[in-house]
């Protein structure tokens, strides 16, 4: 049983978009105007329904709900992409008594076709008359596209002046490499904020949990995370002390979302956790585990169980990043098995089996430089991501 914050409605139906016999097309309504945030993809060719939310945003921290549909990207589609994802908005927010441009719009799926306006529009009809009689959870499974199983977390954060909660919803799968993912994320929140607070600190949880995530290397048009926070708790983050513990929970949510999209990767069977420490700065250190974490060889044998350690070297090598190659060691779990630049002798196929055997394997990399560091969340590489992707359109 999921704490879902207080004042907010969901809803989910089948408009057909491209799935069948499965909801694509949901929303989450907040009972009074809530304070919005939003981060979102840095790829030059920014969707619409990017576009829009972006303008709505800048225009007012304010929104009622979160109106997202599966299946149809809505993104490369020029002025008219954008006419028809505003024109949804007014579609779902009418009808509800909402103005339209407190709605934030989100899309994943194909990208270059326009939005099915005839569908969207039975599916708007079917959506409002839902609001309230659907689920989170139901919302979660609509948004997904090549996911295998729904993302939603709550957590309940005690403050001065009572608990607040909070939800968190996304999909990710496949195109997954900030900044930001294919993905989409949303948060609803029933504390009191400060707008501006609220957007720094969104941010900052992005920046620690979905930003340090890889599966393939590519970045969307269409990321983004939407959060909201509506107050109706009663409760309000003030002190420096409830910022602090709301921040955290806020952080703890958003990595806990992020980890499942790397362990529900597109053919995906191991998460690989890539910790560097030892580098001249937390960016150079993020260089290195990137690269290592990119690497389709290093990908490929982790998921063969091959305790390749040349793979990993080679990577850290080309990553650009300043260091002593005299100074670096590599481990495998607890085991090292590359020290002060050469290997350490060892059955190491035998020894390390067990360990890469495993859903989670940790990879462990010292520069000997300095005092950065950074963790990046990593996806091991199979032939089913091949078969996924290239069988995506059809």
């Amino acid at each position: 049983m999921f704490d879902v914050p207080k004042g907010y409605r969901f809803a989910a139906v089948e408009a057909g978009f491209k799935y069948r016999n499965r909801c694509d097309l949901s929303l989450v309504v907040s009972d009074c105007p809530a304070h919005a945030a939003g981060v979102f993809t840095t790829n030059a060719f920014q969707a619409a329904p990017v576009v829009v939310s972006q303008k709505t945003l800048a225009g007012s921290p304010v929104a009622r709900a979160i109106l997202v549909n599966a299946g149809q990207a809505n993104a490369c589609t020029g002025e008219e992409g954008e006419k028809r994802c505003l024109a949804t908005r007014t579609m779902v927010g009418t009808p509800l008594g909402i103005d339209p441009t407190e709605i934030l719009v989100a899309s994943t799926g194909v990208i270059g076709d326009q939005l099915p306006m005839d569908r969207f529009e039975r599916g708007a009809k079917a959506l409002v008359d839902n609001v309230g009689h659907s689920s989170a959870l139901d919302m979660a499974k609509a948004i997904m596209t090549t996911d295998t199983f729904p993302k939603l977390v709550t957590a309940t954060v005690s403050l001065e002046g009572g608990t607040v909660r909070l939800l968190g919803m996304c999909k990710g799968a496949g195109m997954i490499c900030p900044n930001m993912a294919t993905m989409l994320g949303f948060i609803v929140c029933d504390a009191r904020v400060d707008p501006l607070w609220w957007q720094q600190t969104l941010r900052t949880a992005v920046d620690e949990s979905f930003n340090a995530v890889t599966v393939d290397g590519d970045t969307s048009t269409n990321d983004c995370v939407l959060a909201l926070a509506n107050g109706q708790s009663h409760v309000e983050a003030v002190s420096r002390s409830d910022k602090r513990l709301l921040a955290a929970g806020l952080i703890d949510l958003c990595r806990e979302l992020a980890f499942r999209i790397v362990q529900d990767a597109e053919g995906g069977t191991k998460v690989l956790r890539i910790r560097v420490s030892g580098a001249k700065s937390k960016p150079q250190a993020e260089t290195v585990a990137r690269v290592v974490g990119h690497s389709p060889l290093v990908k490929t044998a982790l998921y063969g169980q091959d305790p390749n350690w040349g793979r990993i070297v080679a990577a850290v090598g080309r990553s650009g990043a300043t260091f002593d190659p005299n100074q670096v060691s590599v481990a495998i779990g607890d085991t090292t098995i590359f020290s002060k630049g050469r290997p350490v002798e060892g059955d190491w196929d035998s020894i390390l089996a067990p360990v890469l055997k495993r859903d989670e394997i940790v990879v462990s990399i010292s520069l000997g430089t300095g005092r950065g560091s950074y963790e990046l969340l990593a996806s091991d590489l199979t032939e089913e991501y091949i078969r996924i992707n290239a069988d995506y359109r059809t």
